[in-house]
């Protein structure tokens, strides 16, 4: 639960006007509905006692019989974190790694995933693992 008040506190800190103060991404019962939903797989990364390092929660996408989207299966990462005391000692990296195999194991065309601009330790490191843009999400505020 705190690597999910840990991942809003990033978002709050790059865009306080969307994202609120002390909040966390999943409610308790919003995170025991995902553990149980095999098209939402989940991936954690722990130490030896256990310990929660980091996790990426994901979400199987096939928009079949589409009018104008072809019929690929996408793994999407919804959310990808390590606890921010753990980074830097390529926790992400073998996450990201573990979601990439499962992704091809599980026949999937891509996998995708959305950062917010304001990250820019995400952009970077998403990058670095060789993900590319693929459509870029634009705004103005009236």
């Amino acid at each position: 639960m705190d690597l999910l008040v840990q991942v809003c506190a990033v978002h709050h800190h790059g865009r306080p006007d969307l994202f609120k103060a002390g909040a966390q991404k999943y409610s308790r019962q919003q995170l025991e509905e995902i553990l149980e939903d095999g098209s939402r797989p989940v991936f954690v990364a722990v130490d030896d006692s256990d310990r929660v390092m980091g996790y990426a929660f994901c979400i199987f996408i096939q928009h079949c019989g589409d009018n104008i989207l072809t019929d690929i299966r996408t793994l999407y990462i919804d959310d990808l974190c390590v606890d921010e005391k753990l980074r830097g000692k390529h926790i992400g990296k073998s996450l990201y790694g573990a979601v990439r195999k499962f992704a091809k194991e599980s026949g999937c065309y891509n996998l995708t995933l959305n950062v917010w601009s304001c990250n820019g330790s995400a952009l970077k490191f998403y990058e670095s693992c060789g993900l590319v843009p693929q459509k870029t999400g634009m705004e103005t505020i009236l």
